[in-house]
Formats: C-alpha cells, sequence, structure tokens
C-alpha cells in the first residue's frame, strides 16, 4: 500500500477517510514514517476491516477524482 506518495496527497486521502469513516480521528490516521503498521492496526481495530480491504479502501481513494458538478446558469 503506498499510503503516502508525499505529505499533500496523504492529508487528501486522510480528508476522504474521515468524510468516509465519521469515526475516525486525526490520532486514528497519523501516518509517522517507520510506522505504517501501526496505523493500519489502528484502523483495523476501528473500522473491522482487513488489512487487503483497507489497502483497497485507501488506493480506491487515491485514485478517484472528485467531479465538481457546477449548476448550470
Amino acid at each position: 500500500m503506498n499510503a503516502t506518495n508525499g505529505t499533500g496527497n496523504w492529508d487528501i486521502t486522510k480528508g476522504k477517510l474521515k468524510q468516509k469513516f465519521a469515526v475516525l480521528t486525526e490520532n486514528d490516521l497519523m501516518y509517522t514514517d517507520g510506522r505504517k503498521e501501526e496505523m493500519i492496526g489502528r484502523l483495523q481495530i476501528k473500522l473491522g476491516k482487513t488489512k487487503e480491504e483497507l489497502q483497497r479502501i485507501i488506493e480506491s481513494l487515491q485514485s478517484s477524482k472528485r467531479k465538481i458538478l457546477l449548476p448550470k446558469s
């Protein structure tokens, strides 16, 4: 899982995860180099998901482009 492609990308993904799963906090999503497994473990416990499920969720959020719909004039 490539949870961090730079700090900015992780911040965006973190925001999307918090929108998708309202129970997540900043502490749950705190990423420190070398401690990715620790963060994944916190998410597994809090969300009741497997590591593979979390990987798919994070990858889908990182690859999804938000479509902004503007009102028609």
